[in-house]
Order: structure tokens, then sequence, then C-alpha cells
């Protein structure tokens, strides 16, 4: 594979808020800090988890070079760039490569549904801006784009395209991506129950927020799938599957944050419109977590 700098458990940092709905840069490298030490291979601020759509140009900016700053070179960061525009697409995206990412990470985010011609030719435009390696993330559920595994096809011909992040949740995806496209293609698993099944599929690697949480078993996982035991694998998934559906159910900058506090930690506060679990969602949080065993 070339120019892929990623593999593993590529963590997603959240973006802690103060009372007040500021962006709190010292609380977000205490987090980042946390995902590194714990074993996370990489690190991709400014994605679902990181509420992205929600920040400003300056914000987005800040936790960019907050991310470079405390990774210090230790893993490579995958930053998220994507805008509505391609012209704010191909602005974040310089910003991130000059700010020192190790790549960027493009969902075709969109108001009107996008051709696949416009796809490609957003892509295109972005990729002739930079040099670092992109992700093309494919997230209907967020973007409101379902880019079809032949369209993935389609893009991973823009040289410096040379990764996908697939999080449909249709494992058969990503067998076809293995298939068609053979083992020079990197792709990643982005639905977090789908976590075992992606690996088995060949995955390089699965970006998650669940390491804010259970970093050691999100590790383990991947261990044990390089060194093709699959019992063990098995074993470690099943103690995690059930917080990876309960994150992902009740939206992932709401069950982090919670999680981050029943386990004694400050995790910030959230910007309007998103809103603290219910205290009934909490205490179904806090069954989950106390029934994993690490």
């Amino acid at each position: 594979m070339k120019n892929v700098p990623f593999k593993g458990i590529i963590a997603y940092p959240i973006t802690p808020f103060d009372a007040n709905e500021n962006v709190d840069i010292n609380l977000y490298k205490t987090l980042l800090e946390k995902l590194i030490v714990n074993g996370a291979h990489g690190v991709a601020p400014l994605g679902s988890t990181g509420v992205m759509p929600y920040l400003t140009d300056s914000e987005k900016e800040a936790i960019t070079e907050a991310t470079i700053q405390q990774t210090n070179g230790r893993v490579p960061v995958l930053v998220g760039v994507s805008n509505l525009t391609t012209e704010r697409t191909i602005y974040h995206a310089k910003f991130a490569e000059k700010a020192g990412a190790t790549a960027a990470m493009i969902i075709p985010m969109s108001y009107w549904k996008l051709t696949d011609d416009e796809i490609v030719k957003h892509y295109d435009a972005v990729a002739s801006k930079i040099s670092i390696p992109i992700m093309a993330y494919n997230n209907p559920a967020t973007g409101g784009v379902d880019m079809s595994p032949a369209l993935l096809k389609r893009l991973l011909e823009i040289p410096n395209v040379t990764m996908i992040k697939e999080s449909t949740g249709d494992v058969q995806r990503m067998h076809f991506l293995r298939k068609e496209l053979g083992e020079d293609v990197a792709f990643y698993n982005g639905s977090n129950p789908l976590a075992l099944a992606a690996f088995a599929a060949g995955a390089a690697g699965w970006c998650t927020a669940a390491p804010n949480l259970i970093p050691k078993l999100n590790v383990d996982l991947y261990n044990a799938i390089q060194n093709n035991d699959l019992k063990a694998a098995q074993d470690i998934f099943y103690k995690q599957v059930n917080l990876l559906k309960f994150i992902v159910n009740k939206g992932l900058p709401r069950a982090i944050k919670s999680g981050l506090e029943i386990q004694g930690q400050n995790g910030g506060h959230l910007r309007s419109p998103l809103q603290p679990l219910s205290e009934s969602e909490v205490a179904e949080l806090k069954q989950v977590l106390n029934g994993i065993q690490v």
C-alpha cells in the first residue's frame, strides 16, 4: 500500500466546550493525551465525534493546531476538513497540511443530492491543492450522501486519494472493496458494531470514539487480529459490543462525554442543540460500562 500512513486503532477525540459553549482547548489537549498514552495508533480530530459541522473556521483551526502540538509526532494525525463547498474544503485541507497533519479526511457533505460526477470533481479539486494523502469517508447517516463501491473505486483513481473509510454498516461493501481493489487499497471501518467483521474483511484499521472509554479492549482486538487469533478476537469483541452499540445509538459526542464523567473524568460541555444524556440513559451507560471486564 502506498501513501497509507494509518493502521490499527484511529481514535476520535471529542471537542469539549466550557459552560458558555466555547471550545475548551486545554481540556481537549488533556483528553487527546489520554488517547495517545493509552495506545491509539493514530488520532482523527474534527470528525462526527468532534462535532466538526458545529464549529467555526477559527475553532477548527484551533483544534487542528492543538492536535499537532499535543501529538508532537508520536502518532499520525488524520484531520477532518469537510465542508459543504469545495472552496471551503480546499481551505481547510490546505490549513491542515500546513499545520502538519499526516492526512486529510473528506466526507461529501450536501444539502442537494450530489451526483457521482460532482463528488469526483469535488475530491479531485481538493486533491489537486494538497500533497498529503486523503481518506474518502462514506457515511450517509451524517453526510447525507451514500457513495457506492463503484464511486469509491473512481475516487481511488485520484492519485492522493489512497484510503477509504466505510461507515454504512454494510460489511459486504468492505468485502467488495477488498475483492475488487485488492490489497493495494486501504479501507477502514467506521461502524463500531462491525469492528470484528470489518477486520475479518481485511480492514487496515478502525476509526472509533471508543478508545475514549475502553482503549485497552480496542487495541487488544486489533492485536488479536494481527496475531491471527480468531478466538481471542471474538472474546475481546463480545466484551465491548454492547458499549459500541450504545454509543452509536445515543450519539457519539453525548455518549462519550457521559462515559468520561462516569469514569471520573471531565468530559466538558456540549454545544447546542446537542444535550447531555438523560438520567435513565446515563444509568444505562453506567450499567454497560460496569459490565465490561477488561
